[in-house]
């Protein structure tokens, strides 16, 4: 019997010509490997209604599960009537699907933390330095039980206060539609920060890019996360999946821009990539 293997898939964004090379790279069985998504399973590529029922289906007989990233939220609050989507985003056709409502009822019971073992920890953008890997787990799910609630006024309440950039740091004595706010911000948009965790939401460029003074990558602290876990991120298209150190590794090929969607493997740490066959 062949090994079973664990892959985190990075950012699809709808590119599902590309994901179906990436499963033929890693011989992927859906007999008995399993994928981990990093989030923004939708937006920009030219299927995401056909990524999200792959993924769907995956994940109901077992064989795969996914994080929330940005475009995931957005997705969900143009469903819900909250926001317009934008002319770049080609996600209309998930709201039009026959089977619409129930792709976005499945898309917004996931998490936006997972663990697929005990010692690694997946978000879509990353942890802040200022988290441990136990406190990232409880956060993030404060924010699904909002987002996944049965009352969807719940879930409403959450969309109608998700976007803003404040509050920018983080602190426990926040409350309510800022605290929630705040949270998702780190888990979905996170990119550089300062020395206390404050997010600065412009930067998007590679490091060799001059950065707002004050702030750095939020890898490039010492994190509290980091020291007991393995944290594997996306959202960072100009990364590439870059390994940042022995305990943090992005997984975002920039595939949607042209560039590569990429799995890495747990067993051995092993980064596949194929090119994004529509351009």
């Amino acid at each position: 019997m062949s090994k079973r293997y664990n892959y985190v898939i990075g950012d699809v964004q709808g590119c599902f010509e590309a994901l179906k090379a990436l499963l033929k790279e890693i011989r992927f069985d859906p007999d008995q490997d399993f994928l981990w998504f990093a989030g923004d399973l939708v937006a920009r590529g030219e299927n995401s209604v056909g990524v999200l029922r792959f993924v769907k289906k995956l994940a109901d007989r077992g064989g795969a599960a996914t994080v929330l990233g940005n475009h995931d939220l957005t997705l969900i609050a143009c469903a819900r009537g909250f926001k317009k989507i934008k002319d770049k985003d080609r996600t209309q056709d998930v709201i039009d699907a026959i089977d619409g409502d129930e792709l976005i009822d499945w898309l917004r019971k996931q998490p936006l933390s997972l663990s697929p073992n005990a010692t690694t920890l997946i978000t879509h953008a990353g942890i802040p330095h200022i988290w441990s890997a136990e406190k990232t787990v409880e956060l993030a799910q404060e924010v699904q039980h909002a987002v996944g609630h049965e009352d969807l006024s719940v879930l409403d309440a959450f969309l109608r206060e998700m976007y803003g950039e404040q509050p920018d740091l983080w602190t426990d004595e926040l409350s309510g539609a800022e605290r929630l706010r705040c949270i998702t911000n780190y888990l979905t948009r996170m990119r550089l920060t300062d020395i206390d965790g404050r997010l600065e939401f412009k930067f998007k460029d590679a490091l060799d890019a001059p950065m707002p003074e004050g702030f750095k990558p939020w890898f490039e602290y010492e994190s509290l996360a980091a020291k007991t876990h393995h944290i594997i991120f996306g959202h960072w298209a100009a990364l590439q999946g870059k390994t940042i150190n022995a305990n943090i590794q992005n997984v975002d090929g920039g595939c949607v821009w042209g560039q590569q969607l990429l799995a890495y493997r747990l067993e051995d740490q092993q980064l596949f990539a194929v090119d994004n066959p529509i351009q």
